[in-house]
């Protein structure tokens, strides 16, 4: 999808501060963080929400790529959050899964 702002960023034609990729995904810090880390991997193949969502092994790869990344940046404890619509915070409608994490997280999160 040419108008998808995460899907030129995967792809190469915005600039991001590349943290991972594969074939499958692509991960990158977040522009404006809400924690020390936070990293933002999403699927190379646009699929706009969560709800739209029907791959399982892409779904599971997003968040095993983020709990990876997790690792390598020695984070022990982090958030990994997904916004379904615009209602619940979605802002760019790529499905992606957020990594939080290198301070306290407060429950509940919204």
């Amino acid at each position: 999808m040419t108008d998808c702002l995460f899907c030129r960023i995967a792809e190469g034609s915005i600039p991001s501060k590349k943290v991972f990729e594969d074939d499958a995904t692509y991960a990158f810090e977040d522009i404006a963080p809400r924690a020390p880390t936070h990293v933002l991997v999403v699927p190379r193949a646009h699929v706009s929400t969560l709800a739209e969502a029907s791959d399982e092994a892409l779904v599971g790869r997003l968040f095993l790529t983020a709990a990876r990344i997790a690792r390598e940046k020695g984070l022990e404890s982090y958030r990994v959050v997904v916004n379904n619509g615009e209602g619940a915070g979605q802002t760019v409608f790529h499905l992606h899964v957020h990594l939080l994490g290198g301070r306290e997280m407060a429950w509940p999160p919204g």
